[in-house]
């Protein structure tokens, strides 16, 4: 019924999708349950106000400050950008102030929440007692292909609707439930292969996709290996960071083959992790690279099923979850890993300090099936 499609298509889109592990329960925005499916600008922006304005009154609220009190706002998605900007739709619904800097970030992939938080900590630290609101999400209207192209077909299967809004702020008053260790951003743009290996582009019949190409998961593996360098320098304490330096020495030496890469003991140094939401072979292939167990990566698993790929906006999902079954100590620390389209990988370390009481742990996007999980 919907036009595009072929005998091909349909086959390889039902293989994945039963092979995918998402759940029943995922959400498409209202334009995608048309047949055929609706993609036009105001489709797209009224999956904006359908997605933002509830998560935005709902940190408001949770958090006690007003609009009025925003001095700075970023907003982070990567296929859409409107004009007025997604930015400038929020300052004018919740009539924030004429001096509020505003920040609008595109085409960054799923990678591009933690670098809202670079962008948020930089303005911070030049602009004392202030806050800063960022949200990150995807509109998952513009992205979809109605075209016969298997690489871009993906997208349709596994992205879904979702979105999160974080308060970061540098004021001493208040009672912050996290404080920002460590953030590192690596990327490999400047190699050509890994370049192309998720792109968005017109196919042979003009139909605008974003293509994932059979590379990817190789691309990826190359990419993890040389950013967990740079983080085993950051975050593993100094032990660790010998034993592993010792590690790859004896593994050179001895001239070990096939018997895959030595992965520093992370475990040591954060206990919880919150990784990209991309399916379920990539999650564990993630994990697998960070030598982290079917524990850690329960997070990421649990989101997907339930969710679906929500882009930079499922690490919060995940961080929800970890609070909502009450895991995450005084003290202890959080990884979110996001990888995205250039293609990047970036991470940041919150440290918990404190821990939030009963009734408050279970409000979130999983109150109402945490349960289940």
């Amino acid at each position: 019924m919907i036009e595009g499609f072929t005998a091909e298509s349909l086959p390889f889109m039902a293989k994945i999708i039963s092979s995918s592990s998402l759940g029943e329960e995922t959400y498409f925005p209202p334009s995608l349950h048309h047949l055929p499916p609706r993609t036009s600008h105001e489709d797209c922006i009224q999956e904006v106000h359908i997605l933002l304005f509830p998560i935005l009154q709902d940190l408001f609220s949770k958090t006690k400050i007003s609009p009025q009190q925003v001095d700075i706002l970023i907003l982070n998605c990567s296929g859409f950008c409107s004009t007025p900007s997604l930015t400038s739709i929020i300052v004018n619904r919740f009539a924030m102030r004429d001096n509020v800097r505003t920040f609008n970030l595109s085409g960054m992939g799923c990678g591009a929440g933690v670098i809202s938080i670079d962008v948020a900590r930089t303005l911070l630290s030049l602009n004392r007692g202030s806050h800063a609101v960022i949200v990150s999400t995807e509109i998952v209207s513009t992205g979809w292909y109605a075209g016969k192209d298997p690489r871009k077909l993906l997208l349709n299967l596994v992205f879904r609707s979702g979105g999160a809004a974080v308060l970061l702020t540098n004021k001493r008053a208040g009672d912050p439930k996290y404080k920002l260790l460590h953030l590192v951003r690596t990327q490999r743009a400047f190699d050509d292969t890994c370049y192309r290996s998720a792109f968005r582009e017109e196919d042979s019949e003009g139909i605008t996709g974003f293509s994932i190409e059979r590379n990817l998961l190789h691309v990826a593996g190359e990419l993890l290996r040389s950013h967990l360098m740079v983080m085993g320098r950051v975050v593993l304490p100094f032990r660790e960071r010998v034993k592993y330096v010792m590690m790859v020495a004896l593994r050179r030496w001895s001239e070990e083959k096939g018997s895959g890469p030595v992965v520093p003991e992370f475990r040591t140094a954060v206990k919880h992790y919150c990784m990209p939401a991309s399916g379920r072979v990539v999650i564990r292939e993630i994990g697998r690279g960070m030598g982290l167990g079917e524990k850690e990566v329960e997070a990421a698993l649990v989101t997907f099923r339930r969710f679906g790929n929500q882009s930079s906006a499922a690490m919060w999902y995940q961080l929800a979850y970890l609070e909502g079954k009450q895991r995450i100590r005084k003290g202890e620390k959080v990884w979110q890993l996001g990888m995205g389209s250039g293609p990047k990988c970036n991470s940041v370390v919150w440290e918990r300090l404190k821990v939030a009481r009963g009734e408050e742990a279970h409000k979130g996007p999983w109150d109402d099936c945490l349960h289940r999980y």
